[in-house]
């Protein structure tokens, strides 16, 4: 049997964009029914969604009235994303160097970003240049100590990830002046995330 490769957060999802809707629709019930209540009021909010892939959530927060910049590592994803919806900025760049000014948006999300980070604090000081004053970060740890597994095409392939302790990343946060305004754990059987935090500047 033919080993996975392993490969960085932007050769994996570059390999695997044209799959990357196929494998993760189910994800979009739970973004609708547990992460987006928490961020009240949309309307005309200025929103960089970090680790955007194809633009789920991105279209989402759209939907209800935001103003999305999606930013993600992989060119081949954000081309999908702008094929499906053109009317949302796309960027391409590094989570950890955010080419945008300080005090530029209400809110961050970062779904399904940080297993993809070794270190935290780079971006998480990045995501707070970025937000205005009493802005909001809202991400999602998800809680797998082993990666899976993906199949994109014949081949199979492993994107280089790693596994945050919730409490570390609380901690993280704190260290960089954040508020946490929640910290929630969730089980669903469909969905492989057990924290959900929100943070204000």
């Amino acid at each position: 049997m033919k080993k996975a490769k392993l490969l960085s957060p932007q050769k994996g999802y570059d390999q695997y964009a044209v799959y990357y809707d196929q494998k993760t629709a189910y994800l979009d019930s739970f973004e609708q029914n547990k992460l987006l209540p928490f961020l009240g009021n949309l309307n005309n909010k200025k929103i960089l969604e970090v680790g955007a892939g194809t633009g789920r959530l991105s279209s989402r927060l759209a939907e209800y009235g935001a103003l999305v910049t999606a930013f993600d590592i992989s060119p081949e994803i954000l081309k999908v994303l702008h094929k499906k919806n053109k009317n949302i900025a796309t960027v391409i760049g590094d989570a950890e160097s955010l080419p945008f000014p300080n005090n530029t948006f209400d809110i961050v999300t970062a779904a399904f970003l940080i297993v993809h980070l070794k270190e935290l604090k780079y971006f998480f000081n990045e995501a707070y240049r970025v937000l205005k004053p009493s802005g909001l970060l809202a991400l999602t740890n998800i809680n797998q100590k082993r990666p899976p597994e993906l199949k994109a095409g014949r081949e199979k392939i492993i994107i280089e990830s790693y596994y945050h302790r919730p409490e570390k990343i609380i901690k993280e946060l704190k260290s960089l002046s954040f508020s946490i305004i929640k910290n929630t754990f969730i089980k669903d059987k469909d969905v492989w995330i057990n924290q959900i935090v929100i943070a204000a500047k």
